[in-house]
């Protein structure tokens, strides 16, 4: 195991060199602390803060070696403004597909992140005047890129004009949208940022007891979307509840604790809307609760590679036994055939050691893993391949 981390992720991580001329700087992700031990089931990424895990799982999704491996645009965000991290979430979603990184105080960017943009070179997106950096809060970007900023006078007036931005990218309103309280227990939120890059619904805020006038204002432009609140009554209140659903149809998605709470939204779905991850043969992405901004930071993970939805742990030892369970329901079987006919599930591991220690991603090695009980063979696919029924779906492209 200490072999394996020392050599950064058993071969997870980017190579130093250049592979083609007039290519940028590869990203030496073990150097930066991004790297780390992987198993067979699960591939840690990241670091010992949100900054570094964000800049992780950006050069995991946007190594930068190639076009077609360079995002279009990257999203900004004050390292101490959670909602404003949380709403860019919706950023992650087709079809800009933008990774977010995370800025210091004092507007200059963590090595981790300022590594991480030189890298991936992002292209600039059409869809935004030729953007490259889309500032989503107060202070500014980098020199040398073309950038854009987002700011609102509030935290809930922030997320509202972001999700006008992301009007103004899709070209029509949101038939969703996600609501979480920003004085709310962050862990309970935490899923909502994936949820929003999955299904591209962008996250405005409440408060527990009441809902701000610049969210009102939006909801009552929208024509009555489906409003999903993410967490419990601890979170948003019955009371809340009730008057969100004066300006459209509000389903609450819940559980009684993090975990459970992360579980729920994972198992969720509304027609077309939500994960509905109730099989095998998936990706999902493991965090931490102690760190809330490697939500949205592991937001690209849920639109891109194996889709994956976020679940927490509640200490960096253990496994909750809604979670285990929850994995465990998912855990492949092997058909008579034998395993290579098999589906497989794979884990994001973010952050490092103390966020979640070595032995709980070997425990999650072991659920995910495929097992020896027996299960029906696979229906046959064509000679072009199947696309699986429960594939979660996605947005179209413009």
């Amino acid at each position: 195991m200490l072999l394996c981390a020392v050599l950064s992720g058993c071969g997870k991580s980017l190579p130093s060199s250049t592979p083609e001329a007039g290519s940028g700087p590869v990203a030496a992700i073990g150097a930066h602390g991004a790297g780390g031990l992987s198993t067979a089931n699960t591939t840690r990424i990241g670091g010992a803060d949100a900054a570094t895990d964000a800049a992780a799982v950006a050069l995991t999704v946007y190594p930068g070696l190639t076009p077609a491996t360079r995002p279009k645009a990257v999203v900004l965000v004050d390292g101490g403004d959670w909602p404003a991290a949380l709403a860019a979430s919706v950023f992650a979603a087709a079809p800009l597909r933008a990774p977010l990184l995370y800025s210091a105080a004092g507007e200059g960017l963590p090595e981790a992140s300022a590594h991480a943009l030189s890298a991936m070179r992002p292209l600039g997106t059409r869809l935004l005047s030729g953007t490259q950096v889309l500032r989503v809060g107060p202070g500014g970007a980098p020199s040398g890129y073309v950038a854009r900023s987002i700011v609102g006078e509030s935290s809930a007036a922030l997320a509202v004009q972001v999700a006008r931005i992301w009007t103004s990218v899709r070209g029509h309103n949101p038939r969703q949208v996600i609501v979480v309280a920003s004085n709310g227990p962050e862990a309970m939120a935490m899923p909502a940022a994936g949820l929003s890059a999955l299904s591209g619904a962008p996250i405005l805020l409440v408060r527990h007891s009441r809902i701000p006038r610049a969210t009102a204002a939006e909801l009552e432009q929208l024509e009555r979307p489906n409003i999903y609140i993410v967490g419990p009554s601890s979170a948003v209140s019955a009371s809340t509840m009730r008057k969100l659903g004066r300006y459209g149809t509000a389903v609450r998605i819940a559980g009684s604790t993090p975990a459970s709470n992360a579980v729920a939204v994972a198992r969720f779905a509304d027609g077309g809307f939500g994960w509905g991850v109730l099989e095998p043969g998936h990706g999902l992405a493991f965090a931490s609760v102690a760190r809330p901004l490697d939500a949205p930071a592991a937001a690209p993970l849920a639109a891109n590679g194996d889709y994956a939805p976020l679940l927490l742990l509640e200490g960096p030892e253990e496994i909750p036994g809604v979670l285990g369970g929850y994995v465990s329901d998912l855990q492949p079987g092997t058909p008579t055939s034998g395993p290579v006919h098999t589906v497989y599930n794979h884990g994001w591991v973010i952050g490092d050691e103390s966020a979640i220690s070595l032995t709980a991603q070997a425990r999650l090695d072991s659920l995910l893993a495929v097992s020896s009980r027996p299960v029906a063979e696979p229906a046959s696919g064509s000679a072009t391949g199947t696309t699986p029924a429960n594939e979660p779906t996605q947005p179209s492209e413009p």
